[in-house]
């Protein structure tokens, strides 16, 4: 490897370093816990060391060889004998080039393996983390551990390990054989050596600075265009934004970029020409001091020009070994940044020896039940992390108590419905009921059991949910439906959409089941998502249904068609409703009026009409004095319908789902 090639590695580490130092090379368990994952390539590791020192023992040998040539040449030497260095020379050409592959071959796989090791760990973790990890970590901070960490992990296999070991036998080699030629011009070779390094460093340490300054720009640009080029962003840039605001606050930073970009290029120039100066330097060196001691009969001219081809192969490993530091550095850094994520508990783990959610009596369902249920969001510092956060300290206060005492039971078959002002827990009821959280206190059962002690795989088979927002991956049709039952068919499929009021709509999309949706589905209308996740649940066929606000954001005829779909969802199963809208509820087994935390009222609807307590009030705010007056019915067994409505909200109103649930 030449002088140059070093140097401009040497600029590209520096100026991609991550930070830190070797007080981690003290800490014993960070060094296991790397060994535990490079011991799974050990076998190729060993072989990678021993490659590696037989490539350097090649790169010390051709100097000799040539140096031998030249003094057959001027010694009058056999032209056989020339002939045959010629071709040990090519020899040791061709197999430093295989040794060269070979090296290149498992250092990529030992790296990439280690990827692999990596990228997987830490993905299979993170998905075991609890939705408070994701509500509070920023994605990309997330994603970079899965990209530049573990990146910057696999080059210390894959490049530094490599490095340190043929550039440590190169030197050992190359020092003993020119102190052997001449110690005069070793020592001479060697008192140029800073001439080198110290600029490197301090030019290095510069473009380090610009690098993450170019970073930091670059990262602000993608987040302003990851905000805005999405469909929601662009929609309130439109709406409420300056759009010449933004090009210009985008223009200044990647003006920015511009400039940080020309500086490193003269950094990095001035710095190459250096250098190829002070490689001349050192040569005439070799040449000057070397052709006196020839003149003096200390030495042949075959030893000059082996010393002067042995320069190189003395620059080059000392300069990578100097700036090892700066390579092991950041890959420890790498390191401890993927075992940070790694070392996080999952909050919500299963228990050992977790059971299935056992079946009702007669197979008739399951019991949804929850037990003087209190429960507080956790704090930062039990979910997340500080860097993932992007702030300098987490708080490690605890959140405070939401829920308190929530006690009821859904029956097998019943429909529960919990109404209340938006911020009263209905949400939280519904998070827990999906084991998307763990209550503090207290207990949630699924036909008796608690829900902590049921294997994840039950859980997920036995609740289904159907959220507000209706989120779909950007994927096509036919993937989003079967994250639900992945052996799904075709004829499932339809059949789900069918049952969801979907079937005519997607029938009609030029690719039918393999339409792509759009990120988070905004190629489909919103009445369209929600009837595609109701279809998800249904194809599912959970016995426990969760809806949260499933029609909050719909216009009337989007939601009446919502609603025949969610009447095919909650046929038969338990169900837990969660709507602002008192009309969607009127059928309920169950009505539970959610205030503060706490369950303040209960009972079907006539009941709590005729007790004139909070559930009457709500309705009286939503409806007025005579909430019938604008709806007729339409036919038996039917929706009512509104004359005289003032409001796309009254409208929507009317819908009744005893009228829905009956037809």
């Amino acid at each position: 490897m030449s002088l140059e090639t070093v140097a401009r590695q040497s600029l590209y580490r520096q100026t991609h370093a991550r930070g830190g130092d070797l007080h981690s090379l003290a800490d014993r368990r960070l060094l296991g816990r790397i060994w535990r994952f490079a011991a799974r390539h050990h076998r190729r590791l060993a072989v990678f060391v021993g490659v590696s020192v037989v490539g350097a023992t090649l790169t010390v040998a051709t100097p000799l060889l040539a140096g031998r040539v030249v003094d057959q040449i001027t010694g009058a030497g056999s032209a056989g004998v020339v002939v045959m260095l010629a071709v040990v020379i090519a020899a040791v050409a061709v197999a430093e080039a295989a040794v060269s592959l070979l090296t290149r071959w498992l250092s990529s796989t030992i790296g990439e393996g280690l990827i692999l090791d990596l990228r997987t760990a830490v993905f299979d973790h993170v998905q075991r983390m609890p939705v408070a990890f994701f509500t509070r970590t920023r994605t990309g901070a997330l994603v970079s551990r899965l990209g530049n960490d573990v990146m910057g992990a696999q080059r210390a296999f894959s490049d530094t390990l490599s490095g340190v070991v043929a550039n440590l036998v190169t030197l050992t080699l190359t020092l003993a054989v020119m102190l052997s030629i001449s110690w005069q011009i070793t020592l001479a070779a060697l008192v140029v050596l800073p001439l080198f390094l110290i600029p490197a460093r301090r030019i290095g340490t510069a473009m380090a600075r610009l690098s993450r300054e170019a970073a930091a720009h670059n990262a602000t640009m993608n987040t302003q265009m990851t905000e805005r080029f999405s469909a929601p962003g662009a929609t309130l840039v439109k709406l409420f934004g300056d759009t010449a605001a933004e090009s210009r606050e985008f223009a200044v930073r990647a003006g920015r970029v511009r400039d940080i970009g020309v500086r490193t290029a003269m950094l990095q120039s001035t710095f190459m020409n250096s250098l190829t100066l002070m490689s001349a330097l050192a040569l005439a060196l070799v040449y000057g001091l070397g052709g006196a001691l020839a003149l003096g009969g200390h030495l042949q001219a075959g030893q000059i020009v082996a010393l002067a081809l042995l320069l190189t192969r003395l620059y080059a490993p000392l300069t990578a070994l100097a700036n090892a530091r700066v390579e092991i550095a950041t890959a420890l850094v790498s390191f401890e940044r993927v075992f940070e994520v790694l070392d996080l508990v999952p909050l919500i783990r299963e228990r050992p020896g977790a059971v299935e959610v056992p079946r009702g009596p007669d197979h008739r369902g399951v019991a949804v039940e929850f037990d003087d249920v209190r429960f507080s969001y956790p704090a930062a510092d039990q979910v997340s992390l500080a860097s993932l956060e992007e702030v300098a300290e987490l708080d490690h206060r605890g959140g405070e108590e939401v829920l308190h005492g929530i006690s009821f039971t859904a029956r097998p078959g019943q429909v529960v419905a919990l109404v209340g002002p938006s911020g009263a827990g209905k949400s939280t009821i519904a998070s827990l009921a999906a084991r998307l959280y763990d209550v503090h206190s207290g207990a949630i059962r699924l036909n008796g059991t608690d829900i902590r002690d049921v294997t994840f795989a039950s859980l997920k088979d036995t609740v289904g949910m159907v959220t507000q927002d209706g989120h779909l991956f950007h994927e096509s049709i036919r993937a989003n439906l079967m994250l639900a039952a992945p052996e799904a068919t075709d004829d499932e499929l339809w059949a789900a959409l069918r049952r969801a009021r979907l079937d005519d709509v997607v029938a009609a999309m030029p690719d039918g089941l393999d339409t792509v949706v759009g990120e988070r589905g905004y190629r489909l209308s919103g009445g369209q998502r929600q009837r595609l996740t109701i279809a998800r649940v249904l194809l599912a066929s959970p016995q426990v249904v969760i809806l949260d606000e499933a029609t909050a954001s719909l216009d009337s005829e989007s939601e009446a068609a919502v609603q025949q779909a969610l009447a095919e969802a909650l046929k038969g199963r338990t169900s837990i409703v969660i709507a602002h809208r008192l009309s969607t509820v009127r059928a309920a087994d169950v009505i539970l009026v959610v205030e503060d935390g706490r369950i303040v009222e209960r009972g079907e609807h006539q009941e709590l009409l005729a007790r004139g307590g909070r559930y009457a009030d709500l309705y009286r705010t939503q409806f007025g004095s005579n909430p019938r007056r604008n709806c007729i019915p339409a036919g038996p067994h039917s929706n009512f319908r509104c004359r005289n409505a003032s409001s796309a909200g009254e409208l929507t109103a009317c819908v009744q789902w005893e009228d829905v649930l009956s037809g």
